[in-house]
């Protein structure tokens, strides 16, 4: 069995569709410059309010990735 180091990170995503797009839209952004990423874990998810509608959806994720 390989032995791996991991980072974590955190980043938070944004989308005005759902917190599953934010989701995505945060580990799409996080591989454009960070490499072997493996897991996530949702901590925090919060949204905008107006005129009594989600106008907005913002989740805060912990990001791991294998250090080579």
């Amino acid at each position: 069995m390989n032995e791996h180091v991991y980072k974590m990170i955190e980043v938070v995503g944004s989308s005005g569709s759902s917190t599953d797009q934010a989701i995505e839209n945060a580990i799409a952004k996080a591989a454009e410059t960070l490499h072997n990423l493996d897991w996530f874990e949702v901590i925090e998810s919060r949204g905008q309010i107006r005129d009594g509608g989600i106008a907005y959806y913002q989740v805060k994720l912990k990001v791991g990735f294998r250090l080579d």
